[in-house]
């Protein structure tokens, strides 16, 4: 086969340190911006970007040139670094050191994106941890509850 071709659809999901409720409102849509920017910048398709105050989560296709963990890595870093530019208060901004990355059928692409969409409503009556939680739980991720949060 002379193509190597791909189609690899992820949900990412990240936290503030310590799901600290560090970005604003006003400041959410911006970033969110950004971080679509950084994901097309590594050849990455973002279908969406939401979240609320302490949390985001992704809608990528991820490019077959890149892994997950380099992905990640970029979308912390450079969103880090714009961040404690963005105000007096972000100067000690950091994203906690883990993050969620769940495969997702191109058929539910619908779904994520309405799901990331409706990040706002859904919190109001779970938590970050219970809907981490709860992803990880419907994968049947293994995890500790010791190591989980940071």
């Amino acid at each position: 086969m002379p193509q190597s071709l791909s189609f690899l659809l992820v949900h990412l999901i990240f936290s503030t340190r310590d799901r600290a409720p560090s970005l604003s409102a006003l400041l959410r849509p911006n970033l969110h911006a950004y971080l679509a920017t950084v994901a097309r910048n590594t050849s990455c398709e973002c279908f969406r970007v939401g979240g609320v105050a302490d949390h985001v989560h992704l809608a990528i296709r991820i490019s077959r040139t890149i892994t997950i963990a380099q992905l990640v890595q970029e979308l912390k870093t450079s969103s880090s670094k714009w961040l404690k530019t963005q105000s007096p208060e972000l100067k000690q901004f950091a994203w906690q050191h883990g993050y969620g990355a769940f495969s997702v059928g191109p058929s539910d692409l619908e779904a994520l994106t309405f799901y990331i969409d409706a990040q706002e409503e859904h919190h109001r009556k779970h938590s970050f941890q219970e809907e981490y939680r709860a992803f990880l739980q419907r994968y049947g991720v293994e995890f500790d509850e010791r190591y989980i949060w940071d």
